[in-house]
């Protein structure tokens, strides 16, 4: 069954990017709202970049945020390190690639880098967490099931 998985995420290609062995990429547009007084993308910007990258990711993998709103789920950011190295601009097309390199529990943990051509303007490792009434709630299995094809460790 999971190279089954494997094999259609492969192929899927739309609006909210692709997967291919495992990482997750999606482009992103640099509109004048994104950017700040100087014209340079605001910092927390990239920020909503990242969730977009995230909430693709896990769209292509056919798990939407609404199916779990449904029955009371939420994934919800519980900690995150980001480096920010370099800016981007106005009319700029960035790339934003994710990897889920961890998971386990109730929490999974992405690798996360925005990109413009080859250069990487900011990375960050985000741990989010599966909550259901306010509370963490452990990974069904067939999240886990999904996560598995991806994950780039375990």
């Amino acid at each position: 069954m999971a190279s089954e998985i494997q094999n259609e995420l492969n192929r899927w290609s739309t609006i909210d990017g692709t997967i291919a062995d495992g990482v997750h990429e999606r482009a992103v547009r640099i509109y004048f709202e994104d950017t700040d007084f100087s014209g340079v993308v605001y910092h927390a910007a990239y920020l909503k970049f990242m969730e977009r990258g995230r909430s693709d990711f896990m769209r292509c993998l056919k798990l939407s945020h609404g199916a779990l709103a449904e029955n009371g789920m939420a994934f919800g950011v519980a900690h995150m390190d980001i480096r920010f190295r370099a800016g981007a601009s106005i009319d700029d097309l960035l790339l934003v690639r994710s990897v889920i390199v961890e998971f386990s529990g109730a929490r999974a943990v992405f690798q996360q880098s925005v990109l413009r051509d080859d250069i990487t303007l900011v990375e960050a490792k985000v741990t989010v967490a599966l909550i259901r009434d306010g509370r963490p709630q452990r990974l069904p299995a067939d999240i886990q099931t999904l996560f598995r094809t991806v994950c780039r460790s375990q």
